[in-house]
């Protein structure tokens, strides 16, 4: 069998990368073609497109529209020349929603794997789904009982991410290659992987690291991004960085400031205690407040349906009340303890063995004949 697979960001080309490898286990035979990046290429995907050219985020994919439109226009004209007997999707809601759309029109089976989250804003795109995928793979619980809602059934797999972590191998020598002690309280600063959200949390993290002289901060960096987005922490002295190394600088993290997306996941799985922060443009906004349909941003939140770690999002994200917050959390209490509890609850409920495994055997069952 072949499949056209697509992932348009970092995260989503992690998770398929582990999907393809989890689908070759059960059934070496298989072909894969599609966009995606060096994870998915190194498990076997022949790369026509490389993610670092389609992450727009924002605004930034309204001024980048017509590059995008040509991309998909290729994109579509790729996978009917590959015909192949299904689509895969992860993630990617503005692309690969679309694409879903032409799958489906050009009788083309289509499987989403971590669908976009209509069930946080833009909720009657559910039933879009609904008409153009024919098997959905949802990674957080609520997500099953929320298509439900549509008479939608999906099946509820599990989440990458835990994946991720299970099969992470610390680097023994992180510690001594960045000059940090064991005994060491160390921050971690995960401010994000895409260029807008650098901008505007780099400078809020930098005034932290200011007030805070005394504390050893380690920024998670990422090299596809230009340097002269960290330089507010650059110029710092208390600061290191450590470039594609998040899983390593979680493993010996004491406490975390974090811009809102899957690194809230990432941190909590890896029992970090973590103060969220978020700013978007003033327009931006103003419409998310108008549209989002959710109480928290930060999916360790969502997913326990409460606040267990404190969310400073635009006006709040100022650095006296990021570094009050940080402040508690890196005091021995109840407040960090019933943290670090909550954070069990978290990791039982996502522990279904593996996500990717899951998602494999199930893509394999629905694609046999008569399924």
């Amino acid at each position: 069998m072949k499949f056209y697979i697509i992932a348009g960001e970092r995260s989503g080309d992690l998770h398929g990368g582990n999907l393809v490898k989890a689908m070759l286990r059960k059934s070496p035979n298989l072909s894969f073609r599609g966009f995606g990046g060096d994870e998915m290429k190194a498990a076997g995907v022949e790369l026509v497109m490389h993610y670092d050219q389609l992450a727009f985020m924002g605004f930034e994919a309204v001024i980048n529209f017509f590059k995008i439109a040509k991309y998909m226009s290729d994109c579509k004209a790729d996978v009917l020349a590959y015909q192949p007997d299904a689509l895969i999707l992860i993630d990617y809601g503005g692309f690969n929603r679309q694409m879903a759309a032409f799958g489906k029109k050009n009788g083309i089976k289509v499987l989403y794997y971590i669908p976009p989250k209509v069930w946080a804003w833009r909720q009657a795109r559910a039933w879009q789904l609904k008409k153009n995928v024919d098997h959905m793979f949802v990674i957080l619980p609520f997500e099953k009982e929320f298509f439900k809602k549509y008479n939608f059934e999906v099946d509820y797999v599990g989440n990458p991410v835990l994946d991720a972590i299970k099969s992470f191998v610390p680097n023994p020598e992180f510690l001594s290659q960045h000059g940090l002690r064991k005994e060491s309280k160390i921050v971690a600063l995960l401010p994000g992987s895409r260029k807008m959200e650098l901008e505007r949390m780099v400078p809020v993290m930098a005034d932290v690291v200011r007030r805070m002289p005394n504390a050893h901060f380690v920024v998670a960096a990422v090299r596809n991004l230009p340097e002269e987005l960290y330089q507010p922490l650059k110029e710092v002295g208390n600061v290191k960085f450590a470039y594609d190394e998040t899983y390593d600088l979680l493993s010996h993290a004491s406490a975390a400031i974090v811009t809102s997306g899957t690194a809230t996941l990432e941190t909590g799985l890896f029992k970090v205690p973590q103060v969220v922060v978020y700013k978007a443009g003033d327009l931006e906004y103003w419409i998310g407040k108008k549209v989002v349909k959710v109480p928290f941003i930060s999916l360790v939140n969502l997913i326990a349906g409460k606040e267990v770690v404190k969310e400073l999002i635009q006006s709040n994200a100022t650095p006296p009340k990021v570094q009050a917050e940080l402040q508690l959390l890196l005091q021995e209490g109840t407040y960090r303890s019933g943290m670090l509890n909550e954070y069990d609850k978290l990791y039982q409920t996502l522990d279904t063995e593996s996500a990717s495994e899951n998602t494999a055997g199930l893509i394999l069952a629905y694609l046999k004949p008569n399924s």
